[in-house]
């Protein structure tokens, strides 16, 4: 009994009217009222009214009725219960009434007997009430069912026709779709060919539901199985974490204990020092109290021999003073050589904070994975992301750069790739509207996000994870953004100079370029400058304008020198590896943006020549890839993504082109 209130008043309970369910029907939405309720509530609204449909109280959501040009009153008339809701009516609703106790006499707070069952008037009735029943006209011809003592469960439930009150529904018209009772197969179904009694297709229709249920109950135990497996992959997880854990703050803990160990020498070397300098003080301080004490006997003498009346002893006092007799009596003040003078320390703070930007306990990696389609054939995760630069690139997309807040026209400079949640983000820089921008799909819908920065940023590099590294060349920073994919500014950095582009070489060090002089640097995550890489100083400059910087799989740098007109090779420690400067119908006009994929191969875009080219890892021509008749059009930065995706930056739009 408690089980079924329960389920009455969660489950059976119309949320407009508060009763149970009378005649239910559930809308497209799968929300559930009764007729006549969701009847009253569309007529109050009028733009269900002229769509024709059913409006949901709950959510809003239209449903179509079958036959419009009926009166409103009878447009939930065709619109079913789900068979969750039938089956729990069924089971718990009113249709399930007690059989044992006449359900009138209940009412007056009487036991009595049930002996007769009504279905449709859905009641159990003792042998009086079923004579009152029977003499009541419209009564007369309801079905009853007399009931035994042996048995007492709910009997089978009898449904009527809409149309034809009277009436119980006994055929299907499977032409029409529909359950109809005799007087409808007489007057609407003549003409239809597939009229059959419902117990003639009972049979089938339960084999077929049957084997429903065998598929539900297959796909309860893979699903169980699933959850079994995820289960396990979050107990692994959960100990995967824990060792981890561990393993970093062990790592923190040694690093402090070798901090601890010099800290220790260091302290130790100062209280030698110090306990020295401090004896060597004290000595001093003791050797002057004796010369005090001897000064003041010789004052002493001194008085007596001026009080004493005897010439003689003033004589040789005085004669004692002239020899100097009386003053070597004190102590000698000499100082040894070697002593301490002062004790500083001296901290190299410079030192220092590089030892801690290259003090690394570790890196956290993060292996992302896509929908699990197990009928699918398994992929490696590392050739998920290799561009098959063989063949001909395919526009997939154009991601319009405009957004809400830019005060000008966008000009894209530069953009990166960056994997959140297992969603490809784009994050771009627009010059003109000093800010950063991320686009990205949520629910099918293109969505964006804006960053407005203090000046106008240039280069951008994706640092770890989802954090990105961007220039801002007026006020001379590189900040440094987190793309959830909202983007939140995590840090600024102040720098020396004024830098365009940026690539991330390790963990604790950046390459930026600048054009004043022209160089590239490698930096510390403080900004501080490890090393400036200026190739062919002082005989010949080979960089010129170099605006635009990637990271290659081996760990070099390649350099876009829009002055030199060429791409460049660098090492971190400033070789060059190699130059590509042709000439001819290879030559560069106006060289941009650069990457490098993770076979190796470069692509380089020229603005002028409205092209993408495809380099060899050693910096031989390949092919133009792209050019103005795929729509590439003064094309700035360039990057590569997931799903073998390529990214073309150019004035305010973003290219995206597959290679599969």
């Amino acid at each position: 009994m408690a089980t079924s209130q329960k389920l009455t008043e969660h489950f059976l309970t119309c949320t407009i009217c508060t009763e149970v369910f009378d005649k239910p029907c559930t809308l497209v939405c799968y929300h559930t009222f009764c007729r006549k309720c969701v009847v009253s509530y569309t007529k109050t609204r009028p733009e269900a009214i002229s769509a024709k449909s059913l409006l949901c109280p709950f959510c809003s959501k239209m449903t179509k009725v079958s036959a419009p040009e009926r009166p409103v009153e009878e447009w939930a008339d065709d619109v079913k219960p789900s068979f969750v809701i039938q089956g729990l009516l069924d089971s718990f609703g009113p249709g399930s009434k007690d059989t044992t106790h006449c359900s009138y006499c209940k009412e007056e707070g009487e036991t009595t007997p049930a002996t007769t069952w009504c279905s449709v008037c859905d009641d159990a009735l003792c042998e009086r009430c079923i004579r009152v029943h029977s003499r009541i006209p419209s009564f007369r011809h309801h079905d009853v069912v007399d009931l035994c003592v042996e048995t007492k469960v709910r009997v089978k439930r009898k449904v009527m026709c809409k149309v034809h009150k009277d009436e119980n529904i006994k055929y299907i018209c499977k032409d029409c779709k529909t359950a109809v009772c005799q007087t409808c197969c007489t007057i609407h179904h003549r003409k239809c060919d597939l009229v059959v009694e419902i117990e003639s297709e009972i049979p089938s229709m339960k084999t077929e539901l049957r084997r429903k249920k065998e598929d539900l109950l297959k796909k309860q135990d893979e699903m169980k199985t699933d959850i079994g497996k995820q289960t396990s992959k979050v107990n692994e997880a959960l100990t995967h974490y824990l060792q981890k854990e561990s393993n970093i703050k062990s790592a923190s803990v040694k690093a402090m204990e070798v901090i601890k160990v010099k800290e220790r020498k260091l302290l130790a070397e100062l209280k030698e020092m110090s306990d020295k300098h401090i004896g060597e003080l004290k000595a001093d301080i003791k050797s002057g109290e004796m010369s005090v004490q001897m000064y003041q006997q010789q004052a002493e003498l001194l008085d007596q021999t001026l009080q004493s009346e005897c010439d003689m002893g003033v004589y040789e006092m005085y004669q004692g003073w002239e020899a100097g007799d009386v003053e070597a009596v004190g102590v000698a003040d000499v100082k040894e050589k070697g002593r301490i003078a002062r004790i500083m320390f001296r901290q190299d703070t410079d030192k220092l904070s590089r030892a801690l930007d290259d003090l690394q306990l570790g890196e956290i990696d993060v292996l992302y994975e896509d929908v699990l389609d197990l009928k699918a054939t398994p992929v490696l995760q590392d050739t998920i992301d290799v561009l098959d630069l063989k063949v001909t690139p395919v526009l997939q997309d154009t991601i319009n750069t405009r957004v809400a807040g830019d005060m000008l026209r966008e000009d894209i400079l530069d953009g990166v790739v960056v994997v959140v949640n297992g969603t490809d983000t784009v994050v771009v820089t627009d010059y003109s509207n000093n800010s950063v921008k991320s686009f990205y799909t949520r629910n099918k819908q293109p969505c964006h996000r804006r960053l407005s920065l203090g000046g106008p940023p240039w280069g951008i590099t994706q640092l770890k994870d989802n954090q990105v590294a961007v220039t801002v060349q007026g006020t001379r920073q590189i900040v440094t953004v987190q793309v959830n994919p909202d983007l939140v500014l995590l840090s600024a950095i102040t720098t020396s100079k004024q830098y365009l582009g940026i690539t991330s070489l390790t963990p604790s060090t950046l390459a930026a370029s600048s054009i004043s002089p022209p160089c590239v640097d490698v930096l510390g995550m403080t900004g501080h400058v490890l090393k400036s890489i200026c190739p062919g100083q002082p005989s010949r400059n080979i960089l010129k304008n170099p605006n635009f910087l990637c990271t290659t799989r081996t760990g070099n740098i390649l350099v876009c020198d829009s002055g030199s007109k060429c791409v460049v090779c660098l090492t971190p420690e400033g070789d060059v590896v190699f130059t590509y400067s042709p000439t001819g119908d290879t030559a560069l006009k106006y060289p941009r943006g650069i990457t490098s994929t993770s076979t190796g191969d470069i692509l380089v875009t020229d603005s002028h020549l409205h092209r993408v080219l495809h380099l060899t890892e050693s910096g031989q021509f390949v092919r133009s890839i792209l050019t103005s008749q795929d729509g590439v059009k003064y094309p700035r930065g360039v990057c590569v993504g997931g799903r073998g995706c390529m990214y073309v930056c150019m004035s305010n739009v973003v290219a995206v082109f597959t290679l599969k």
